[in-house]
């Protein structure tokens, strides 16, 4: 069987480097894999047709159609105000208004590309028009929109809780934390580097403007409480709570702020549709190349191996860490969560780790190399509304990495970090 996996992976690898797409290159495989070790070849989209027979995984589409419904109704809008409001008058400000619009913007759509592209504008016109440079502007975004499929809800802990066989309710609970460190961390990086860089403080518009925005945005700041909320109460499950969500975005685009209307339904779901259905393939492809994995009892052997020569849990975390963190620079953060889920939380489980500490980790890795070059697909966003090249922004963000990589450090030398509240709201 041995001899098999070697055959697949040259396939794999073959029609990688022919160019094929992640997610053919992983089909043929699949099939390669039934076709040699003489199986039924339907079994290969009987196993892709069972990977999305969940009910979990149908929060993944409802997410997606929320954040752009989110989008389309400028909902970002108000909520850049109210955080330019309560921070604005800092050195720095904008920058840390930036931070705060992703924490909560991310409480809303779990995406960092979404993230990005839905305030990324705003926020970088206007730290610009204060002067800033836009290199600058488009790191402190770039850097902030990672926060986005952290803090929940988060499609890529959706992916990982239906594959790992994880409470996605406890992988989102779970994520708050790190959010909230990760953008307290880039504030402090603003904070240390505002006077170097001539940032300048703005006049503190009152109490007055940071109620009056407050209110302008407040049922948009409501979004996040809704979706927490209800999973904490039990009122619903995050699948459930992803349909409450885009009823209240469209209620919001519709009724309340009046900013969405009827014609632009379609193309919102015709762009919902896209997005999944690039998602959904992955997740095909990646279920009938788990079968092939797990029918070759490849996690039962590496599972061992892994054990027998790292030993320690520690250590295994910060392999993970480095391999994690140099596959998130050349592969998409849900193809990757979906191959290494079936080789690396089996060893995360024999060596006592839990799987919710371990889904994060997992899930800020892959993400970080979201902003790290060669693939980087939130830098190519931020420069294309920056108008900075790439090769200028491969530098600018090196040094916004680092108050990311303290934070993944203290979740991985730290468990209750990622443990203590799921298990604390939800029980152990």
């Amino acid at each position: 069987m041995s001899t098999l996996i070697f055959q697949i992976s040259g396939v794999w690898l073959l029609s990688i480097l022919a160019g094929f797409p992640l997610f053919a290159s992983m089909g043929l495989a699949a099939f390669a894999f039934v076709l040699i070790g003489d199986f039924s070849a339907s079994i290969v989209p009987q196993k892709m047709a069972q990977a999305m027979n969940s009910f979990p995984i149908v929060a993944a589409p409802l997410f997606i159609l929320m954040g752009n419904i989110l989008g389309a109704a400028r909902i970002t809008d108000r909520i850049v105000a109210f955080a330019t409001a309560v921070l604005g008058w800092l050195r720095g400000g904008y920058a840390h208004a930036s931070i705060l619009t992703s924490m909560i913007f991310a409480g809303m759509v779990g995406s960092a590309v979404a993230d990005a592209a839905g305030s990324g504008a705003i926020e970088i016109r206007a730290m610009r028009k204060a002067g800033y440079r836009p290199e600058t502007a488009a790191s402190i975004t770039a850097a902030a929109a990672t926060i986005g499929p952290i803090i929940p809800p988060s499609l890529p802990m959706v992916i990982y809780g239906v594959t790992a066989d994880v409470s996605i309710g406890r992988l989102f609970i779970g994520g708050v934390i790190p959010g909230i460190l990760m953008g307290l961390s880039l504030m402090v990086m603003v904070a240390i580097i505002a006077k170097r860089q001539g940032f300048r403080k703005e006049k503190f518009k009152g109490f007055r403007e940071i109620g009056r925005t407050f209110l302008s945005g407040f049922f948009a700041l409501m979004t996040p409480p809704l979706i927490l909320g209800g999973m904490f109460t039990g009122i619903f499950t995050p699948t459930e709570a992803a349909a409450v969500a885009c009823l209240y975005a469209l209620f919001l685009g519709f009724f309340v702020y009046r900013t969405l209307e009827v014609k632009q339904i379609w193309p919102i779901l015709i762009e919902t549709v896209e997005t999944t259905g690039l998602v959904t393939v992955l997740v095909m492809a990646a279920g009938a190349l788990g079968w092939c994995m797990s029918i070759s009892r490849v996690p039962q052997t590496l599972t061992p191996l892994i054990v027998d020569t790292i030993k320690d849990p520690l250590v295994f975390l910060l392999v993970c860490n480095l391999i994690l963190l140099v596959v998130g620079c050349f592969m998409e953060a849900l193809a990757a969560l979906l191959i290494l889920i079936p080789i690396l939380v089996p060893a995360a489980h024999s060596f006592g780790i839990d799987p919710v500490q371990f889904g994060i980790i997992m899930i800020l890795n892959l993400i970080l190399g979201t902003i790290h070059p060669p693939i980087g697909v939130v830098l190519f966003v931020v420069t294309r509304i920056a108008n900075v090249s790439f090769e200028t922004m491969s530098k600018a963000i090196l040094p916004w990495l680092v108050p990311l990589l303290v934070v993944l450090a203290m979740i991985t030398l730290w468990p209750p970090l990622t443990t203590w509240l799921p298990n604390h709201v939800m029980g152990p």
